[in-house]
């Protein structure tokens, strides 16, 4: 692949969208709640993309990590490096720079950074390969990789309502549907082995939504977000679910809310390797 893709060929390949609700998860993350597998082989001077950026919030901690060493975020999506590079800005990261970059066609010279990272980004490319390889080759001999990308089936909410477990079932089917691959978390590791890293080290860990807030916060996310009027109707346009089912799911998610037992958690698979060299 080569170029940018059509603008409805993007939103097709990223089931996430780039509506508000979804911005406000992404802003809740940061370097150290989400890449902290990654900080410790990080030092000043080093050279590292970030593919898939986003709006930069997980950037930050790391072009402070790397400082005065360059920065680069790359993403798809202009609106996204625009609010990136706001972000850069605004906290004073001179080192930072961000550019719209398709992770299948990096515009960057072979052998020239020290760390490739990427966040929830794997798991929306239909080419896994063609994107792992694409970070083979712009690192250096003995560079870094870091990968963390989803375990949909180790995602839950408890205590369990109904039949609430089908709408995860259904959002892992919207992902595929879309190219994506909504397991890549426990798949990673294998993928970078496919692709001629070496030193693989793997782990997991999980996004929780335990405190009141918290609980709140994910409430509202799931609400704006998979009951949005989009999803929705990808959902019953692939035949995925009903309005009914729908429905449902949201008078669940209500009573789950209200629950003093309730708590949720996004579950993750890390994978760090290195280019031989």
């Amino acid at each position: 692949m080569s170029g940018q893709p059509e603008p409805e060929a993007q939103e097709q390949n990223y089931t996430m969208g780039y509506n508000e609700e979804f911005q406000v998860l992404l802003r809740r993350r940061s370097a150290t709640s989400n890449a902290v597998h990654l900080l410790p082989r990080l030092s000043s001077g080093m050279r590292l993309l970030d593919v898939g950026c986003g709006p930069g919030t997980i950037s930050m901690g790391l072009a402070d990590a790397v400082a005065p060493g360059e920065f680069i975020g790359i993403d798809i999506e202009e609106s996204q490096i625009e609010m990136a590079k706001a972000a850069a800005s605004a906290g004073g990261h001179k080192n930072a720079a961000f550019q719209v970059a398709d992770a299948l066609n990096l515009p960057f010279e072979s052998n020239s950074f020290d760390v490739v990272h990427s966040h929830a980004t794997i798991m929306h490319v239909p080419d896994t390969g063609g994107a792992v390889a694409e970070m083979l080759r712009v690192l250096k001999p003995s560079g870094t990789i870091s990968c963390r990308d989803m375990i949909l089936s180790s995602c839950f909410t408890e205590p369990r309502y109904g039949d609430f477990d089908d709408a995860w079932t259904v959002f892992g089917k919207l992902l595929s549907a879309n190219g994506g691959h909504p397991e890549m978390g426990k798949e990673i590791k294998g993928v970078l082995h496919a692709a001629g890293f070496s030193e693989i080290s793997a782990s997991a860990s999980f996004e929780c939504f335990g405190a009141r807030e918290d609980v709140d916060f994910f409430h509202g996310f799931a609400s704006g977000w998979f009951f949005s009027d989009q999803t929705a109707a990808a959902a019953k346009k692939l035949g995925l679910a009903s309005a009914e089912d729908l429905d449902r799911w949201r008078g669940l998610l209500d009573q789950w809310q209200a629950d003093p037992a309730a708590i949720s958690a996004i579950a993750w698979g890390e994978a760090l390797g290195k280019k031989p060299g």
